[in-house]
Formats: C-alpha cells, structure tokens, sequence
C-alpha cells in the first residue's frame, strides 16, 4: 500500500470520528431546538386562533347589547322570551368556545408558555362564572359536554359563587 493511500484512509477514519462526536450530536440538537420552536409556534398560532374567536363572541355581545350581558344590570324577569332565547343561545356558544379552548389548551401539567396560554382563558371563564345567571344556566349548557371540562367548569363556578 503507498503512503498517500494510507494517509487518505486515515483521513477519512478521523473524518468519520469527528462526524460521529461533533457534528452528529449538534445535528441531533439543532433539530431539536427548531422541533421546540415549531410546537411553541403552533402552539401561539392555536392561541391566536382562539383569540380571535372569542372577539368574534365579544361582537356577537355588542350586536345583542340590549341583553347587557357584560354589566350584567339586566334581569331575566324583566326580557322578553325572545331575549331570554338569545341570552341561552349566547352562553351556550361561550360554553362551546371554552370547551374547544380547554381540550386544545389545557392540561395538568402545563409548561411555562401553555400555563401563560391558559391564564387568559381561565380569566375568561371566572368572569362569566361571576354571573348569577351564567351560573345558573351551567348545569344545562353543560349537559353532555366533555367530562374533565364539566368538572373544570363547576369547579370554577362554585369558586365564584364562593
């Protein structure tokens, strides 16, 4: 064997070594790194979305301002039944809309980044949950709904009521 070929093998040996405990291990973080930044993107965009649908709620509560649903200064003896209709109607969407954001959010154990997601929800359904009238509504908004999310709920209604 020549010297040149020995010393092309052994280039390519040490070549191989230093793939193996440099660059394969910075490959492997890297990626990661990007698989990290990825969910935490989807994660926000899933956020976004939900935001965006609970505006889209806050609009329907502006369209039916004469339900006053936010000052809460309304009493059901004094609506109509059509508005009463709507009031239901109004909170059983919100309901759907905590749900979908509870399955998608929430978990026991949530990250730093989720528990910061999830705080703007909970303080959504605490103010709801402050309302007589929401309260009142929730054992039959929540009749068949998703049975952690059931719980939740009650949970947080009874701390409200509390």
């Amino acid at each position: 064997m020549s010297f040149e070929y020995l010393m092309s093998l052994e280039f390519w040996e040490l070549s191989s070594y230093v793939v193996t405990v440099v660059a394969l291990p910075f490959g492997i973080i890297v990626y990661a790194l990007e698989q990290r930044k990825e969910r935490q993107n989807e994660d926000e965009e899933l956020y976004q979305r939900l935001s965006d649908e609970y505006a889209d709620f806050q609009q329907l509560l502006l369209k039916n301002a004469d339900l006053q649903l936010i000052s809460g200064n309304a009493l059901d003896s004094e609506m109509t039944d059509e508005q009463r209709e709507r009031k239901m109607i109004i909170f059983d969407l919100l309901v759907s809309l905590f749900e979908r954001a509870y399955i998608l959010v929430y978990e026991e154990d949530m990250s730093k980044q989720n528990l910061r997601l999830w705080a703007t929800w909970e303080d959504y359904i605490r103010f709801w949950t402050k309302r007589n009238d929401f309260r009142k509504s929730l054992h039959d908004l929540l009749e068949g709904e998703d049975p952690e999310f059931s719980a939740y709920m009650k949970k947080i209604a009874s701390e409200a009521k509390s």
